[in-house]
């Protein structure tokens, strides 16, 4: 049995060589933290914000309970160490911990990771419950909005997003507070969470009813997006890649002499001279400054892509690695990716920055600033930020603020916040970072997240949408794809040309609408073991409108006037993400969770709270099934006619059109003639 004791409104227990901290952290929300052989922590890294005040929250404790309550949430432990969740309105169990075996390891458990470290690889279980229903964790290529079942590894990987915090069906949330790599077990019998490595356990839970008062809650303690600025939800035109300065310009000119709208144009990688020099080679970019300038004029911003590697051969590396700025390696030397680089034979050894140590941030940044921010370029794209590693090795490395298993996912927040920080000490205010990767809290430094190197098939459109729904809920409003999928899609290919044509409709109502890819036919060569882009000189097919053909062309397009049309209608989800904590981008249980049937739906979604939309993820489908959620009447956007809700429909979906409906006495009325929208006029509304 163990010994409770009380801090204000914090309660202890100690037991063993074990302690377990239970306190407040912002209305109807606690944190639960625990460790054993030294006293709990303030001092490790973590995605909570200091905590609002939560007003009435008490502490009670008798000789074999202690309490802790918090507005509509109760914790409570009992002398022999058991921790439970209990709703304060009905009494009812939410969450507890279980103890698989009798005579087995307890419901918590701690393994040494090595002598002296203070490191443990930690566990802890929960029950299961039958027709418990889990969302959130991220983004992840499984396919699957609900993950109940699922074992989730909590790891950035390329398309791999770990945020580990989860919303439940029965009416909390939960956020497991590691940076750390390990996993999260949803199973039937019980819920396990592991790190691999760690000083202490640590998570928040909070009850808020309603999936989106849970998201609000969240949002509140990790931080909220700031408003998008109005440039970004237009159109961003990208492919791998823009090879000169001169091939970038002709196709803004070009956009602009079609009288297409076009609001961002990228610089992909490999402008530079090396990597780790952080500047434009220039050779193939002679007039950054001017570059912009005339980008300016079209009405077009400028996003440069900036990799946090460093080559040996750099002009930076001798310097980052005399003051520590590199990530270190426990063993061997610090070598982090094999890569082809620019002024390298063979493939370059390159090293991570350590976007974990302050200073190796106001290093980056201060080349950033004098390579690009100083030619006027203000948008960040911020690839291979998880950081990439191949081998992956994330407990061979180490970081400023401790060993890569138990701080390693924090690695892209962190590289976030250089950059955010840096532009914001410009007196910039308008920050947009395009991220690979990202962590709880990513999105309060104004970081966008797209869902990596997917693969340009149906299969893979389909798996982006509960993608992007979980990363929504995860607290990331700013979510694309890349629209047609990465690799592997032939321009020449009538199939391929069919599912860009169904991507780019989904793009269109995504929080971000962007066109890119690595397209077929190659340009150069490329790594024949993957299939993936190598090398410094290769440079993939057209990727503009028109590059499809005419028929393509057209659609495309239409599409992208309808894009223009719904721009307000787009940038007031965007404020409410900003000051609810609410996704653009959301399921349907978000807006009508007592439909039950809502809560399975996985290829439909809601952009904000009036539109419905049911992207065709089947090749050669003319025709879905859709839901239209109870508690709303619907219009077709197309047609006008009305539709109630709570029931299941068969659309029409030809090829230059999907299935979408509008709510009865919302912000929109129907859309009417796709035709309309070509010339990218009238506000849709």
């Amino acid at each position: 049995m163990g010994v409770f004791g009380q801090d204000g409104m914090a309660v202890e227990w100690r037991g063993g060589h074990e302690t377990v901290r239970i306190e407040p952290w912002a209305p109807d929300s606690i944190r639960v933290r625990g460790t054993v052989w030294q006293a709990v922590r303030d001092d490790l890294p973590g995605a909570l914000l200091p905590p609002a005040p939560s007003p009435g929250a008490r502490a009670e404790i008798t000789a074999d309970l202690a309490r802790v309550v918090n507005g509509r949430l109760a914790a409570e432990i009992t002398a022999d160490g058991r921790l439970r969740f209990l709703r304060t309105s009905d009494g009812a169990e939410l969450l507890a911990e279980v103890v698989p075996h009798f005579t087995g390891p307890p419901q918590r458990r701690y393994a040494p990771t090595g002598a002296g470290s203070g490191l443990h690889r930690l566990e802890v279980l929960f029950g299961a419950r039958d027709g418990e229903r889990f969302y959130g964790l991220g983004q992840h290529q499984h396919g699957r909005l609900d993950q109940k079942g699922a074992v989730v590894e909590l790891v950035q990987r390329n398309t791999e997003v770990s945020i580990p915090f989860l919303v439940s069906s029965l009416g909390y949330g939960f956020l497991w507070n590691h940076p750390g790599i390990g996993r999260v077990e949803l199973g039937t019998t019980v819920t396990r969470w592991v790190s691999e490595a760690s000083r202490q356990w640590d998570y928040w839970i909070t009850v808020a009813g309603e999936p989106a008062g849970i998201v609000r809650r969240y949002t509140e303690v990790t931080g909220r997006a700031p408003v998008l600025p109005e440039w970004a939800s237009g159109f961003w035109q990208c492919k791998l890649r823009y090879r000169t300065q001169d091939e970038l310009l002709d196709v803004a000119r070009e956009y602009k002499r079609r009288g297409l709208p076009l609001s961002v144009i990228v610089v992909d990688y490999f402008h530079w001279t090396r990597q780790g020099d952080w500047r434009f080679d220039p050779a193939e970019w002679p007039d950054p400054a001017g570059m912009v300038a005339e980008l300016e004029r079209l009405g077009v911003k400028l996003m440069v892509s900036i990799w946090p590697t460093v080559n040996p051969a750099s002009e930076n590396y001798d310097e980052m690695d005399d003051l520590g700025l590199l990530v270190a390696s426990e063993r061997g030397i610090g070598v982090h990716l094999p890569i082809s680089d620019k002024g390298s034979a063979g493939r370059a050894l390159v090293s991570f920055y350590d976007a974990t140590n302050p200073r190796a941030r106001e290093y980056i940044w201060s080349k950033a600033r004098d390579g690009y921010f100083k030619h006027g370029v203000r948008v960040w794209w911020l690839d291979a930020c998880e950081p990439e590693l191949r081998p992956e090795h994330p407990g061979n490395l180490r970081y400023h603020i401790g060993p890569g298993l138990e701080a390693g996912n924090i690695y892209p927040l962190l590289h976030a916040k250089a950059f955010h920080d840096g532009m914001a000490a410009e007196g910039e205010d308008e920050i947009v970072l395009l991220c690979r990767s990202a962590w709880a809290g990513s999105q309060r430094y104004g970081a966008a997240v797209w869902s990596g190197d997917i693969d340009s098939t149906f299969e893979d459109l389909r798996r982006q949408i509960p993608a992007g729904l979980n990363i929504g809920l995860s607290g990331i409003p700013w979510w694309t794809t890349d629209i047609g999928g990465f690799k592997g899609g032939d321009i020449r290919s009538a199939s391929f040309r069919e599912l860009l044509v169904r991507w780019f409709q989904f793009g269109v109502f995504s929080p971000l609408c962007r066109l890119h890819g690595f397209r077929k036919p190659e340009i150069m060569p490329v790594d024949e073991r993957t299939d993936a882009p190598s090398g410094a000189e290769q440079s993939g097919s057209p990727n503009e409108l028109w590059s499809f053909g005419s028929e393509v062309y057209e659609i495309l397009r239409r599409w992208l006037g309808l894009r223009e049309r719904l721009r307000p209608y787009v940038m007031n989800t965007m404020r409410v993400a900003h000051t609810e904590g609410l996704p653009p981008m959301r399921p349907l249980f978000l807006n009508f969770p007592g439909d039950e049937a809502c809560w399975e739906i996985a290829d439909q979604f809601l952009l904000g709270d009036d539109l419905l939309v049911a992207p065709v993820v089947t090749e050669g489908a003319r025709e879905r099934r859709v839901y239209l959620p109870a508690g709303a009447g619907w219009r077709d956007a197309w047609t006008g006619e009305s539709a109630a809700g709570g029931r299941w429909l068969v659309a029409q979906a030809p090829l230059d059109r999907i299935p979408v409906y509008v709510r009865e006495g919302g912000s929109l009325a129907p859309f009417g003639d796709l035709s309309a929208t070509s010339d990218g006029t009238g506000p849709g509304a």
